[in-house]
Order: C-alpha cells, then sequence, then structure tokens
C-alpha cells in the first residue's frame, strides 16, 4: 500500500494533521487551538488537496448541488500521513519544513506532495532552501517529491519549485463549467463564470448600469467604474445591477461585491478576462464575471436603450465544456529563474474549479441559509499538485521499483499536448500554449501506469548537476546526505552541461546554431524481455535542424538500458526567440514523447 504526505497551504498560510492526535484534556485542547497550535486543519486547504490525492470514493458528493457526483482521489487505496509545518503566527519556518521531511523519511512514506512554495521572483540558493534541501533528501531515500509550481502566473519566469529532484506542477482547466448567466432585456442572453445561489428572478426586470455611469461627483472616472470602494452614488446604484471593470489592481471582487451591495445594489457583473474561467463563490449575492468581448456586447445594449434592463441567473454546472483543458492564467510559467537548462514546470493536470472533501464546520464558507459544506470548489496549482501525487502512488504501486525519477519520466512522456477538440492546447487567453505553461503536457492517468521506457536521472545526474550549476564539494555536502567517497565535480562543469543530465525533457540554452549542440540521452526499458525496436520521430520547428543517433533502438530484455545523441543546428544564430519541438521513440504499442525547448542568449521568451 503506497503511503502518501500531504502538506498544504491556503492563503500564504499553511497547516496540517497527523494522523491520529490525542489530547489529554478540553481545556488543554481549547489552549492549542486559541494559540495556532492544534494540528486541526483550520483552514480547509489541508483537507481539500488529501481528499484529492487519496480520498475514498464518495457518492452524492456536490458544493450545494453543484457538479454532483462521485468524489474519489487519484489514489484511494493510499495511506494519508499529514505533518504540520506551518502556524499562522510565524508562518512557514525552514526547521519546520525539514523537520517535516525528516519525519516523513524516516516513516516510510513513498510520495511527497507539498502545496506548498515561495513568491516569484525570489530565487533562494538550493543550499538556503528549504523545500530543495529536504526534497533532495527525500529523493536520495526514493521518495517522489510533488510540488505546485506557484500562483504567480502569466508572468514569464515565474515557476517555483524549480530543482530538478522535484516534480513541479503546473494548472489546467477541466471540461466542467460553473456557468452564470445574464439576460438582458429582449432575452438575450450572455454567457458568465462565478458560483453564486442568485434570487433574482430569471426575467430580466432590473435596472442595469456601468459603473462609470454611477460615478460620484468628487470620485476618479477609473476607479468609478471600476467600483472601487468610495467611488460609487448610492442613489445611482440602488436596485441596480452595475457592470464593473477590474482592471486597477485597487479591490478585489469581493470588495466590489461588498461596496454595491452596501449600496443597495442588488447585482454585480464583473470584466475579468483572466479570471473568466476561475469560479469564486459569491454565496446568495447574484455576481458574475465576463470577458471583455462580452462585455462589449453589454455596453453596446446599455448605449442603445433608455432603460436598459437585465438580471443575473443562478450557476449551473456545465459539462463537456469545450476547449479543455486549458492553462490557468494564474498558473506559473517558465523559463526557469534557477536555469534555462531544465525545463520547468514538469506537467501540468488540473488545477480549476476543483470539487474536494472540506473541513465540516466552516460556517464562513456557507452561503446565507445553509449548512457548512462538506465539499468546496477551488483552484490554484495545490490542486493540480495532489492530482500528480495520486497518480505518482498509482504508479508506484504497480511498479514499485521505479525510481522516483523513473515515475516523473513515466508521467512526462506519457502526457498529451491535445484538447478535447482535438487541437493543441491553449492558455485561458486562447493563445497556443507552450512547454513554459505546461511543461510536457497534461497528465495521462492510464498511459502512465505503462510507459514503455523510462529516463532515470540519477543521484549522481543530480550532484553533477550542482557541480555544473557553480557549487564546489563543501556546498554541495550541504545539500546532499550521501555523497560517493570518489566522487569529484567533472573538469568541464559549466552550466551549458546541464542540458545532459538524464532529464525526460531536454533544454539548452546560450544556443550558437552554427556550433550547434549535442545532447546525450539514456532510456531503459520497462515493458518486459520481449525483443523491441523503438524507432524514433522529431517534430522540430522551422529552421531548427535536429538530427537523433541512432535512429532505431533495440531492447531485448528488461531493465535494459541504451543511449542516443541529438545534435541542434541552425542556420539563425542567434534564434529571435525560444523554440520548442519533440523527440518520440515508438514500437508500435509505447510512444515515449520527450519535449525540448532551444534558447539563445538574446532570444525572446514567450
Amino acid at each position: 500500500m503506497t503511503k502518501i504526505w500531504v502538506q498544504f497551504q491556503h492563503g500564504g498560510k499553511e497547516l496540517a494533521m497527523p494522523e491520529t492526535t490525542t489530547y489529554p484534556s478540553a481545556a488543554i485542547e481549547d489552549d492549542v487551538v486559541a494559540n495556532g497550535q492544534s494540528p486541526r486543519d483550520m483552514v480547509g486547504h489541508g483537507t481539500h488537496v488529501a481528499s484529492t490525492a487519496a480520498g475514498q470514493a464518495v457518492q452524492g458528493a456536490s458544493y450545494y448541488g453543484l457538479a454532483a457526483g462521485t468524489a474519489i482521489g487519484g489514489s484511494p487505496g493510499s495511506r494519508i500521513a499529514v505533518y504540520r509545518v506551518c502556524s499562522p503566527e510565524y508562518g512557514c519556518t525552514g526547521s519546520n519544513i525539514l523537520a517535516a521531511f525528516d519525519d516523513a523519511i524516516a516513516d516510510g512514506v513513498d510520495v511527497l506532495s507539498l502545496s506548498l512554495g515561495g513568491s516569484a521572483g525570489i530565487v533562494r540558493p538550493l543550499t538556503d532552501d528549504p523545500i530543495a534541501l529536504g526534497a533532495f533528501h527525500a529523493v536520495e531515500h526514493g521518495i517522489t517529491v510533488v510540488c505546485s509550481a506557484g500562483n504567480d502566473g502569466p508572468s514569464s519566469g515565474s515557476v517555483v519549485n524549480f530543482a530538478p529532484w522535484i516534480f513541479t506542477v503546473a494548472a489546467s482547466t477541466i471540461d466542467r463549467d460553473f456557468e452564470s448567466d445574464i439576460v438582458l432585456g429582449g432575452n438575450k442572453v450572455i454567457k458568465g463564470e462565478s458560483i453564486n445561489f442568485s434570487n433574482l428572478q430569471k426575467s430580466p426586470v432590473y435596472p442595469l448600469i456601468y459603473a462609470k455611469s454611477a460615478k460620484k461627483d468628487d470620485a476618479n472616472e477609473n476607479a468609478a467604474r471600476n467600483c472601487d470602494l468610495d467611488s460609487l452614488a448610492g442613489a445611482l446604484v440602488k436596485g441596480k445591477i452595475v457592470l464593473c471593470d477590474n482592471d486597477d489592481d485597487m479591490g478585489s471582487v469581493v470588495d466590489k461585491k461588498d461596496g454595491v451591495k452596501s449600496l443597495g445594489g442588488v447585482g454585480v457583473i464583473v470584466i475579468d478576462d483572466q479570471s473568466r474561467a476561475v469560479a469564486s463563490s459569491y454565496g446568495t449575492f447574484p455576481l458574475t464575471v465576463i470577458s471583455s468581448k462580452e462585455a462589449a456586447e453589454i455596453l453596446a445594449y446599455i448605449n442603445s436603450k433608455r432603460n436598459p434592463v437585465a438580471t443575473i441567473l443562478p450557476t449551473v454546472s456545465v459539462t463537456k465544456y469545450k476547449p479543455a483543458p486549458a492553462i490557468a492564467y494564474f498558473s506559473a510559467r517558465g523559463p526557469s529563474p534557477l536555469t534555462r537548462n531544465i525545463l520547468k514546470p514538469d506537467i501540468t493536470a488540473p488545477g480549476v474549479n476543483i470539487l474536494a472533501a472540506w473541513m465540516g464546520n466552516d460556517t464562513g464558507e456557507a452561503p446565507e441559509g445553509k449548512e457548512p459544506p462538506l465539499f468546496n470548489v477551488i483552484s490554484g496549482t495545490s490542486m493540480s499538485c495532489p492530482h500528480i501525487s495520486g497518480v505518482v502512488a498509482a504508479i508506484k504501486h504497480q511498479n514499485p521499483t521505479f525510481s522516483p525519477s523513473e515515475i516523473k519520466s513515466a508521467v512526462m512522456t506519457t502526457a498529451t499536448q491535445t484538447n478535447n477538440l482535438r487541437a493543441p492546447i491553449t492558455t485561458n487567453s486562447g493563445a497556443a500554449a507552450t512547454p513554459y505553461d505546461f511543461g510536457a503536457g497534461e497528465v495521462s492517468t492510464t498511459a502512465s501506469l505503462q510507459p514503455g521506457l523510462v529516463y532515470e536521472t540519477t543521484t549522481l545526474d543530480y550532484l553533477n548537476f550542482l557541480c555544473y550549476y557553480g557549487y564546489d564539494l563543501s556546498k554541495i555536502k550541504m545539500i546532499a546526505t550521501t555523497i560517493p567517497k570518489d566522487f569529484a565535480c567533472p573538469k568541464d562543469s559549466g552550466v551549458d552541461s546541464i542540458s545532459n543530465i538524464n532529464y525526460p525533457s531536454i533544454a539548452v540554452s546560450s544556443f550558437d546554431g552554427k556550433e550547434g549542440r549535442t545532447i546525450s540521452r539514456t532510456v531503459t526499458n520497462v515493458a518486459g524481455n520481449n525483443e523491441t525496436i523503438y524507432t524514433v520521430a522529431v517534430d522540430a520547428p522551422q529552421g531548427l535542424n535536429v538530427k537523433v543517433i541512432p535512429e532505431e533502438l533495440q531492447f531485448t530484455k528488461s531493465g535494459q538500458k541504451l543511449s542516443y545523441q541529438v545534435t541542434f543546428t541552425s542556420a539563425l544564430s542567434p534564434l529571435k526567440e525560444d523554440v520548442f519541438g519533440s523527440i518520440t521513440w515508438s514500437n508500435g504499442k509505447y510512444k515515449v514523447r520527450s519535449l525540448f525547448v532551444v534558447s539563445s542568449k538574446s532570444s525572446k521568451s514567450y
């Protein structure tokens, strides 16, 4: 039975629960709760991610009737052990994180799932990064470490948890939408997104106003159209549905809702292209989010009518939504700020509008007049991380001898890059997504169980990575606990050599097309002892020449390792932008796909 350690995050504060805790008296329990020392989940986030990773099947699950069905975790046969590393008072201290890693390693866990990470833009030395340090120790003990990529997207280079021994997870949408529509006069329907349990009439009988037209005399026009605090005139808002922009970062959508509601407004329509695909809950208040394209239709209607009217309908769950998956706007992006010679994130998984278990006493989450929910719908790379953790646990159960890097390889090389329209995966804006957005692609829960071939990244590879990165042996000893006595950094150590560690994807930086670059990889046969031949197919962008030698790999037994080389050349030097492609080995039954990215010093990142 696979054992998963789940550590989780919420709003910058993390809380966690061990499997059992006994208190000698209620008085002591009350005291530790009051002082933020209770091991109980007091936020809900931990319950949510733990049940996503390994929750048992629960029939009739829903969020007050939305997303109704059977809820089940990725690996329901696994046992969950949860360790607390953070507190409301002190946040997440490095000493607590490292102590929890040590405890989990001693307890014999198989998978560590960390919906936890720092802020984008802060690149701490690996010797000073408790997650990277703890993860290295865990991987040395054969434990796969899965971490969220961060929620600071869509900015380039925003990915966190980028050490190569960490399995870094981006977030994508699923084929379910929480639709809260707007009905205009004449019964014109505009689709919106949110979770609300509106009790407005279904007929469009409520006056509709653009927030800019409800500006107070002394208010700034920009503040008014964004429904900022103290910018709207109550007499013009009362009894109306208000259309608000959301582009000045002066307040949250909840702030806009509360401000309009306090002035007697009956509903809010928020214009926000980024968060249009991510449903937040607004209880019983009628609020929905639309894109700027949809807003143009509403504004045209408002400007064409003397007395425009509308209503906001309560949310309904829409299934088989297309296109899906798409990369969430908040999902952190590559390239890695640590080094461009390792592609990060590694993979993407569902992280938008995820239904999972919730602590049962959260009255603050309950809409007016309803009991606290047993399930909740939230979004983030915190939600995508345990999806991968569940898949990793299932692979470990089926392939108990797989190392952490072989498991990572199995997931990455079998990932998909197309959506349910059979088109390439896009970002939430509709633009083509790249490996900087989704890594190897969207996880496949079935193909990853039988990958055919795997790339094993050994501890020696990671030690060499540290050498290539510029660390000497004294610094490496601060990270690694078991270093071979005869280990020494290779003489020709340099950052370009990082591309040669045996990673499932390939990243080449500072590329000079005239000189070219040759990269080596080794694959291991994990499909049994039958003789089989894999042939290679290359998908390369225009202007980049990619040659693989040899073009065939013949395996005769399980566990056999064979190597190949990839040479990149180009007449274009330097490249104008980072370019992407793939190398796929296939034997008719298995397809083993490695994505690559090539960038020059002056190329433009996506």
